[in-house]
């Protein structure tokens, strides 16, 4: 297995550098299985939903669906990045609020458990589990 940096996947996702995607196509569909950490996915949802790309929810839903569909690539928590884009899905809430949320609840299940996940951040309120301070 290999892994990945968010850089790789954007040029990959985009081909917006035709040298760079060729070699991120390469790398991605090379035979080795590849992982996306979660650090990676949530900062390329980030970088893509930003001012430059401004891509839309529906499109970053159907990316993260089509990735996590990829029998190639593997992902650091598959269970919470399904339930991160269910919540993603249901509210209006960041994608990276959802998976942060979504990773306490599973980390939390196997320790103390989790009374909630504190935020400022009146749209990540929507979320389960959030709370303010």
């Amino acid at each position: 297995m290999i892994a990945i940096d968010t850089n790789v996947l954007l040029r990959y996702l985009l081909r917006d550098d035709e040298g760079q995607a060729e070699r991120a196509r390469r790398v991605i569909e090379g035979g080795e299985r590849v992982l996306i950490t979660d650090v990676v996915l949530a900062e390329t949802v980030w970088t893509l939903a930003g001012r430059r790309y401004r891509a839309t929810r529906t499109d970053l839903i159907e990316l993260i669906n089509s990735l996590l569909q990829d029998a190639n690539l593997r992902f650091e928590d598959e269970e919470a990045v399904w339930s991160a884009l269910q919540a993603y899905r249901r509210t209006e809430a960041d994608f990276a609020d959802a998976l942060i949320v979504c990773k306490a609840e599973k980390q939390s299940a196997e320790g103390d458990g989790l009374s909630a996940v504190y935020t400022f951040d009146d749209v990540a309120l929507q979320l389960h589990g959030t709370a303010k301070p």
